[in-house]
């Protein structure tokens, strides 16, 4: 008897979303359906970034800027996660990774430093337009000697008349080239204590601040990771992020979970489109005559695969409803990153091998997302520093 299959099988019902992010739901697919095409992202691909009048009809579509409060334009969606996770399933379930990366980059990082964080004058001046998708942002961290050792940057921001005086680089910065604000990790202090640290916003056009140069990498070919340089770089002391310098180590911190469960959001997403990709690519494949998924491994390989899926989704949903309660912790969303990319790497090894050659095929989304999925246990923290992080908290530190 063949694997049969309905749409809706293709993971447990989950519980947590209610009629409004139903509706949500709806603009998001009707958005992809207009705006990303196939021939849209082999376009990105080809430029290496997402197209700004995607962008702008992102905003006009109201599905970035979620989390912008609504008081500047936004939806303020910025506690309740379940808008954002949609808006990861859907793009990642339509195989469209790299545009999921883009507008989570200002929805999950750029946004928030602002919204949370920012005096009333930096949420006057920029988050308006954030909302709509006219000012991209980006967040700066890393340098070439700098990845999960945040204290061990070198980039300085020396006090100067009106402002600060920036010089330094920072690398693998995601949305790098394309944004127009940045918010930067700065050294305004000596030593590595927490509060010599700032987070300052660079402008595109700003004399010495280059981030022009894209890296060729790995996956995500349709969005945009940027080299940056600063050379003596005037950046005016309303750009200090929260007006108070040495607030950055803790500013940092503070959005960590964040930008953790983010992470953890998406590679649940992966993991149920490799599920959902596999199923019905065994059911129509034939091999000695009969349907792929006639065969006892694949049968047992689909039951692993939906399992794992559903396990996913219910520790990420109470990720998610802990966030919104304002009780995810920095070692619950560790746990929750470091878990979840793991089990969705192995979910997309799977996809791919029973996908046979075609998994190999960049045609295929299996195979983008698989080239996606490998930075997702590097960034936001690797996982090994992750692992750290949690047993810190079992075992104190040693």
């Amino acid at each position: 008897m063949s694997f049969k299959h309905k749409e809706e099988d293709a993971a447990m019902e989950r519980s947590i979303y209610d009629e409004d992010h139903d509706a949500f739901r709806d603009v998001v697919k009707e958005f992809i359906k207009r705006y990303a095409t196939d021939e849209k992202r082999k376009q990105w691909e080809r430029d290496g970034e997402i197209d700004r009048a995607t962008m702008l009809a992102a905003g006009e579509a109201g599905i970035i800027g979620l989390s912008v409060p609504e008081e500047f334009g936004g939806a303020g969606m910025l506690q309740d996660y379940r808008f954002r996770s949609i808006v990861l399933e859907e793009t990642i379930g339509a195989g469209q990774g790299s545009l999921a990366g883009a507008l989570g980059i200002q929805d999950d990082l750029a946004v928030p430093y602002i919204a949370h964080m920012g005096t009333q004058e930096q949420k006057e001046k920029w988050l308006p337009r954030m909302a709509t998708g006219e000012i991209l942002g980006a967040l700066a961290m890393t340098e070439p000697g700098a990845g999960s050792d945040l204290r061990g940057i070198k980039t300085t921001a020396k006090r100067a008349e009106g402002g600060y005086i920036v010089n330094g680089a920072k690398t693998f910065i995601s949305s790098g080239k394309t944004a127009d604000i940045v918010v930067t990790f700065v050294k305004t202090g000596e030593g590595n204590r927490p509060d010599a640290f700032s987070l300052l916003i660079l402008e595109d056009g700003m004399k010495g601040f280059d981030h022009s140069k894209k890296l060729e990498k790995m996956g995500f070919h349709g969005w945009d990771t940027a080299e940056m340089s600063f050379t003596d770089v005037f950046v005016p002391e309303e750009n200090l992020i929260g007006g108070r310098e040495g607030l950055g180590f803790i500013q940092l911190m503070m959005n960590l979970p964040l930008e953790r469960l983010s992470i953890g959001v998406a590679a649940a997403a992966a993991g149920e489109a490799a599920f959902a990709w596999t199923r019905d690519y065994v059911s129509s494949r034939e091999a000695f005559g009969q349907p792929v998924a006639d065969f006892q491994n694949t049968r047992f390989k689909l039951a692993d695969m939906a399992t794992t899926v559903d396990v996913m989704w219910a520790y990420v949903d109470r990720a998610m409803m802990l966030y919104k309660d304002a009780k995810l912790t920095a070692e619950e969303a560790a746990k929750v990153k470091f878990w979840a990319t793991d089990r969705e790497w192995e979910l997309l090894d799977t996809g791919v091998q029973l996908h046979g050659g075609y998994g190999y095929i960049t045609e295929y989304p299996i195979a983008r997302a698989f080239l996606d999925a490998r930075v997702h246990r590097i960034y936001g923290g690797t996982n090994e520093i992750m692992r750290d992080l949690v047993s810190r908290q079992i075992v104190g530190k040693r």
